[in-house]
């Protein structure tokens, strides 16, 4: 019968066996690892191969995902739906075996790791996600929500700064069922760690509030059993630090930087097979290991149990049982999107001049009702952002059953937990810092787009608009990269209606994230026809005509749409036919069909103005090279709202002027 050793040495060789068909990859990771691996995956992990989505299973995440051959290996040798000859296509074009573990490509990947330190704030996220189902949806006797989230991380993830904020927040919250396996092999790309990262990481776990398991070794079965069973019975987050050796069984690179980050060399491979007495050839795993390893039926057990716990809970709380079910399918309420419409046609009657954060507060307050699975969120700018609406209550250690979450100044945390929140299922979150600070929460808002997550970014205080804070806090470059980054829908509305329908339409996308830009300042409401959902939810639209065809376009987002009308009329009485286009979402409007595009932007009328208090560059291809942007290409200043619009030429006058030079060409 094979050892725990032997279980282990499969995942050895099918991870340096795979790196070195790529010829790239790291196996030393995932080598030094398999141990750990072999004990949480054989013993505790309650997961089902057959099932990957199944709603109460456990969720492990590989923070370092460079070692991806270890979740790789596990999910092959486990029986999920990844083959050896999906093993052997490891980094390959198309192959369920990227080179870090990507979402969506193979079966039982939770969540993209790669950038370090994400793959553990993902995990507090499904950890957060899991406390607070329970706290919504268990009843006495009925715990349908009852999961843990394990996280791998190594120094590397450790070193990030946004493990710092997410672990904080983790021990402030209390999530018990989270548990983090340290990955302490002293190595990284550049060599021994000690000449960089001396950190006491148990004492700064402590210090979060973090129960911590020190000096476990991460070679020895019974060591990580203990620590695990003392782990899940924590009533605080746990961290349990292992020593291992990275590229363990490699008897000339383990423990060295060169089994981190390259293939081990045919040689190299063929000596560690023999210090590990693996006598089986490349990818070749004997029957009995694969049978000792296989999960499917204890997996089916577990789903079975559960479902028949289910049942029973179904029978007592039909209404809750039925709102999981949906909340977990990704499904809104049936009568949101007509309910939100009839909201939006309040809005237009109403016909209020406030600032566009004001109205995305209005919005919440709206919706928030209709969308229990609704959970919001500011970094420490609720009061600015405006985020809290009036049925809001915050999730905190000892109830965990509201829907607001304060994060405190994390912006990058806050984002990448959100990911986590709506990868693990049944909430959709929203979280909230000045536009500015999207720069510090960048690579989680790219995550959810490369991950096509339905998260919620709202972002305020959206240009020099903001005023005295000055440059620090003026955003001048941050929409051209939101607009750039792919899957990501960029919305900067110009008034309560737009604001309102950037809500809903976000709410209602499945497919990606959104990113909802609000003006500090009031902006005018402008007046529309019957159809001002339809044409608002189109990306782009003409806001207002002229009679016949125009002889100049003005473009403009937001707050800027407001001058683009103005600046219309004083053209029109000059006899000047002179079209607006708000184009509130770019993304949006470029998936409308061609004729649909044409009509708002017909190609033969080349006088084009694009009117934006940002970064000019984008807004060519709109305007094309013979037209006009009046944006800001430097940082901004320090001075009240309407001095700085006068000084970085946002005035009709500006406008009028540009456009008698541009008709005049």
């Amino acid at each position: 019968m094979p050892s725990r050793r032997d279980r282990a040495n499969a995942i050895r060789a099918l991870s340096m066996d795979a790196v070195q068909k790529a010829n790239s990859g790291h196996p030393g990771a995932p080598m030094g690892m398999a141990d750990i691996a072999e004990v949480l995956w054989r013993d505790y992990l309650k997961h089902n191969p057959a099932n990957p989505n199944w709603a109460d299973r456990d969720r492990f995440i590989l923070s370092n995902g460079h070692g991806s051959m270890l979740i790789y290996s596990l999910l092959h040798l486990t029986g999920y739906d990844l083959s050896i000859d999906d093993i052997k296509d490891f980094r390959q074009l198309h192959s369920k075996t990227p080179g870090h573990p990507e979402f969506g490509y193979a079966p039982g990947v939770e969540t993209t790791t790669g950038p370090l330190g994400q793959g553990l704030a993902n995990a507090v996220g499904f950890a957060l996600a899991e406390k607070i189902m329970a706290a919504q949806f268990n009843r006495p006797g009925h715990n349908v929500v009852d999961h843990h989230t394990y996280v791998f991380m190594g120094d590397g993830c450790l070193m990030e700064g946004i493990s710092h904020e997410v672990c904080s927040l983790a021990g402030t919250l209390g999530l018990s069922k989270l548990i983090g396996f340290y990955d302490d092999n002293g190595i990284s790309i550049d060599g021994e760690v000690h000449g960089w990262f001396t950190d006491d990481t148990p004492k700064r776990f402590e210090s979060y509030g973090w129960q911590v398991i020190r000096n476990v070794n991460g070679h020895d079965a019974d060591e990580i059993r203990m620590a695990l069973e003392t782990a899940r019975k924590s009533t605080q987050p746990t961290l349990i630090c292992c020593k291992t050796i990275i590229g363990f069984g490699s008897p000339n690179k383990q423990g060295k930087e060169e089994s981190h980050g390259a293939a081990l060399g045919d040689a190299e491979v063929a000596a560690t097979r023999e210090a590990l007495g693996w006598k089986h050839g490349p990818f070749e795993i004997p029957a009995d290991i694969y049978a000792e390893w296989d999960a499917k039926d204890a997996g089916a057990r577990a789903e079975a149990e559960w479902n028949q716990r289910f049942e029973a809970y179904k029978a007592e709380y039909p209404e809750l049982a039925t709102e999981f079910l949906r909340r977990m399918a990704g499904e809104l309420p049936l009568d949101f999107s007509e309910k939100a419409s009839a909201f939006i046609r309040d809005v237009a009657t109403k016909g209020e001049s406030i600032a566009s954060r004001k109205a995305s507060q209005n919005c919440l307050n709206a919706f928030g009702p209709l969308l229990p699975e609704l959970l919001g969120g500011s970094a420490d700018l609720a009061g600015s952002n405006l985020t809290l609406w009036k049925g809001c209550k915050p999730v905190v250690q000892e109830d965990a059953s509201g829907n607001y979450i304060y994060y405190g100044v994390r912006e990058f945390g806050m984002s990448a937990i959100m990911n986590g929140l709506a990868l693990h299922g049944g909430l959709i979150p929203y979280g909230a810092t000045f536009l500015m600070f999207m720069e510090y929460a960048r690579n989680a808002v790219r995550m959810s787009a490369l991950m096509k997550q339905r998260v919620l970014y709202v972002f305020t205080h959206d240009s020099i608009g903001l005023g005295e804070d000055g440059p620090t806090h003026q955003p001048v470059e941050q929409l051209t990269s939101l607009r750039t980054t792919p899957n990501l829908d960029t919305w900067r509305p110009a008034d309560t209606v737009e604001s309102a329908v950037a809500w809903k339409y976000a709410v209602e996308r499945k497919d990606g994230p959104s990113a909802l830009i609000f003006s500090r300042q009031n902006l005018p409401y402008h007046i529309r026809d019957n159809e001002t959902e339809t044409s608002i939810a189109r990306g782009g639209y003409i806001l207002k005509n002229c009679e016949g065809e125009p002889e100049l376009i003005l473009i403009a987002t937001g707050s800027e749409v407001g001058l683009a009308m103005q600046a219309q009329a004083k053209l029109a009485e000059q006899g000047r036919r002179v079209r607006v286009v708000s184009m509130p979402c770019t993304s949006v409007f470029e998936q409308q069909d061609a004729a649909y595009r044409q009509q708002v932007l017909p190609l033969e009328v080349g006088a084009r103005i694009a009117i934006e208090a940002a970064h000019p560059d984008y807004w060519y291809k709109y305007v094309g090279l013979d037209g006009r942007v009046i944006g800001v290409n430097t940082f901004g200043e320090s001075a009240p709202a309407g001095v700085l619009f006068e000084e970085f030429g946002f005035t009709v006058d500006n406008i009028l002027a540009v456009a008698d030079e541009l008709l005049e060409d």
